[in-house]
């Protein structure tokens, strides 16, 4: 039987910078402009009850604000240019965000199976009305949902031309810093995204398939989908590994 709970949210609201950030446009890399990453990638993480007693969704809604003046292209909206070339127009306009409440606690979710495809995905990361466009639209939604339990779950759906996971874990880590009292980053964001682009004039020795139009439907009759899970022991063995094979212990 699947799980169902009652999630009660408030109405989404635009979280913009705490302070005034440049309002200028950036352009996006040959790569970024692939048709392929036009979209929106949803996540949700599961939070144990901290020894603290600090609201979560007050918490994390201040520091990512304070997170976006640094971080202040995510809060600018996509616009196609010449020749489908992307730009972030930093508008400050703001991202996202959601506050929840839902009657379950974070063993129902366990035993609901935390894997993909995750069975509350509806309840726990709303589908806010005109937001799932590449072009427009907010960059992040992020959704925090208080458990009974004293738990919480973060769901975050962000646009993928904006980054990759590597990215968004760069970000995140810098709310879950200034949420815990933090006043400097770790690591500061830098754009740079002109190292990725064509030499100038452009000299194309090879035909890009990138931006041809991509087929409308795609079968699925040979494909299957499969759950990876790796536990803690399995991330150190591949650290590990890593490490062995002379790469950094974060690759």
């Amino acid at each position: 039987m699947a799980l169902s709970f009652p999630v009660r949210r408030r109405a989404p609201e635009l979280i913009a910078p705490a302070a005034p950030t440049p309002r200028e446009t950036k352009r996006l890399s040959d790569l970024d402009d692939s048709e392929s990453l036009r979209w929106q990638v949803p996540n949700v993480f599961v939070y144990r009850a901290g020894p603290g007693r600090a609201d979560p969704v007050d918490a994390i809604r201040r520091a990512l604000a304070a997170a976006l003046v640094p971080y202040y292209p995510f809060a600018g909206r996509l616009r196609e240019v010449e020749d489908r070339k992307l730009v972030v127009d930093c508008t400050g306009e703001g991202v996202l965000f959601i506050e929840a409440d839902a009657d379950v606690l974070v063993a129902d979710l366990e035993a609901a199976g935390l894997r993909a495809p995750f069975p509350c995905m509806d309840q726990l990361l709303f589908d806010v009305e005109g937001s799932a466009g590449a072009l427009g639209t907010p960059l992040l939604l992020i959704q925090v949902t208080r458990l009974l339990c004293g738990g919480f779950v973060l769901g975050i759906r962000l646009n993928h031309v904006m980054c990759d996971a590597s990215g968004i874990v760069q970000f995140m880590d810098a709310v879950a810093d200034l949420a815990r009292g933090g006043r400097e980053l770790a690591v500061s964001p830098a754009w740079c995204r002109e190292l990725l682009d064509a030499r100038k004039p452009p000299k194309p020795e090879f035909r890009l398939p990138e931006n041809d139009d991509v087929a409308p439907e795609v079968a699925l009759g040979d494909m299957l989908m499969r759950t990876f899970s790796f536990s803690p022991a399995d991330v150190a063995a591949l650290e590990v590994l890593n490490m062995y094979n002379g790469l950094p212990r974060d690759y």
